[in-house]
């Protein structure tokens, strides 16, 4: 198993061009920018993995909810809507 999830990415520059001083992490899964806390799960830090720990990385493979509720099932008034 690699060192990092496989939607991982780093760069420096936005999508609008914009330039970094520092690689930024990037999540190829939702194609956007992620806050460095996230990329610790995405770099398996602190025994955190992505297949376990990362609603996006699960998301992306169809491996459902973290907490093992996607809402599947429920009612819209249980769900909390109207």
């Amino acid at each position: 198993m690699p060192d990092t999830c496989e939607f991982l990415e780093r760069r420096r520059t936005g999508a609008d061009g914009e330039s970094f001083e520092h690689e930024r992490p990037y999540c190829t899964a939702v194609d956007a920018f992620v806050q460095p806390m996230r990329a610790d799960v995405c770099a398996k830090r602190y025994d955190l993995d992505p297949e376990s720990d990362c609603e996006f990385y699960r998301g992306a493979k169809g491996a459902g909810s973290i907490t093992g509720f996607d809402g599947a099932g429920t009612t819209d008034s249980e769900a909390g809507g109207s």
